[in-house]
């Protein structure tokens, strides 16, 4: 076995598919019977979808029931500011297209499924690595059978910011903190209802919503480790803030009967400084777990993913170990999207999320001409819209 990949999400999903694709023999393990997993990252952004269409797969991707967001607006107690704006951006795709991940996840697999070379195992989960002194020559893993083990020249750890593997291997990463949990729930959307994906945010409150066509995906922020306290003071502690915030949703917020419709989402940002050993290299979550700020987590594991198989796919298909310097080559190229990223993420928190959230003192006032500043528009529209250098697919299909 070239390559055995641990985790079934977007990182591992796709580099599963762009080995495939190469021709190398690679194996995908997801621990679930399937990708059906509610509240998940689903923003789509252009990166991505410039890949998927590298791929040839972004035509079957817009079949998906999917929504288009051309930018992202905040309401304040004072009204509603444009902050960003994607029409414009370099390139096709000039939005943002929020589809269930499960959707995307199983695109990408079945895509995957058409070439010999792949392999997909469901309800298998990595319990470990197989170690030669000090490298990883695969891994052992569990499905309903038992015990088993894959043995392969690279290993590499996709299985999320609780990584087993990541674990296994010693790698341990810094943490930087994050000032919230997030608390996810859904209700019904009616016709009335507004139209646009958006942040509310107010003295000691904030929220997030997500138009889902006929249901809207919220979110509700609150302080890091603050459910419990949340929970003590009863359901209504929790219903009530929200509906000041969005009073349009005062008719369906009783649908929320009590803290078992909500599913809290403990929100980290960490990395890695180092991500890989012989024969093992983490990507996605388990190098760098984002913070859920500006939706970008799908789409820096997509990038990760195609930067591996871009440098890897090649000595994957030789066969033979992987020299550890293309893994460090590797890691240096997404390393800088990494860090500017979780940059931008912790400035957002330490300087909107964390006063307003914490009652603080009162959201910061954005000028409202600031959307129309040119050099302004332009950043935010290449920061939200492309990311920090984003990857394009250069292995061939074979």
């Amino acid at each position: 076995m070239s390559c055995v990949i641990a985790g079934g999400g977007p990182a591992g999903a796709m580099l599963a598919l762009l080995l495939a694709r190469a021709g190398v023999e690679v194996t995908l393990l997801e621990k679930h019977a399937d990708f059906l997993r509610d509240f998940r990252g689903d923003t789509i952004h252009p990166s991505t979808l410039q890949v998927l269409d590298e791929l040839g797969l972004a035509e079957e991707f817009l079949k998906l029931p999917h929504r288009k967001a051309y930018g992202a607006a905040l309401i304040t107690d004072d009204g509603p500011i444009q902050l960003a704006n994607l029409r414009g951006l370099p390139g096709k795709y000039d939005y943002i297209a929020f589809v269930p991940q499960w959707d995307f996840l199983k695109l990408i697999t079945s895509a995957a499924q058409k070439y010999p070379t792949f392999r997909l195992l469901m309800e298998s989960e990595a319990t470990g690595l197989i170690r030669e002194g000090d490298a990883a020559r695969g891994l052992r893993y569990r499905d309903k059978s038992g015990e088993h083990e894959i043995r392969a020249e690279l290993t590499v750890a996709a299985d999320g910011r609780g990584s087993t593997l990541r674990a296994a291997a010693g790698l341990v990463p810094q943490e930087f903190g994050a000032p919230m949990d997030v608390l996810w729930f859904r209700l019904p959307r009616v016709e009335s209802d507004p139209d646009q994906t958006f942040l509310r945010i107010s003295t000691g409150h904030m929220m997030v919503g997500i138009n889902r066509e006929t249901y809207w995906q919220l979110a509700y922020i609150i302080p890091k480790g603050g459910f419990d306290r949340l929970a003590e003071r009863g359901i209504d502690a929790f219903r009530e803030p929200a509906a000041r915030l969005l009073p349009w949703l005062g008719d369906r917020i009783g649908q929320i009967t009590s803290y078992d419709d909500v599913s809290m989402l403990t929100v980290a940002i960490n990395r890695l400084r180092r991500w890989y050993r012989p024969g093992f290299l983490a990507i996605g979550d388990a190098a760098h777990a984002m913070s859920p700020m500006f939706g970008v987590g799908i789409n820096l594991a997509v990038q990760d993913a195609v930067a591996t198989a871009n440098l890897l796919a090649a000595p994957l298909g030789a066969g033979g170990p992987i020299p550890e310097a293309l893994l460090h080559r590797l890691q240096r190229r997404r390393q800088l999207p990494t860090r500017v990223t979780q940059a931008v993420q912790r400035v957002a928190q330490d300087r909107l999320i964390s006063p307003t959230i914490n009652g603080q003192l009162s959201p910061p006032r954005i000028p409202r001409d600031l959307p129309r500043n040119p050099l302004v528009t332009g950043v935010v529209r290449r920061f939200l819209g492309l990311g920090v250098r984003p990857e394009h697919v250069m292995t061939p299909e074979r």
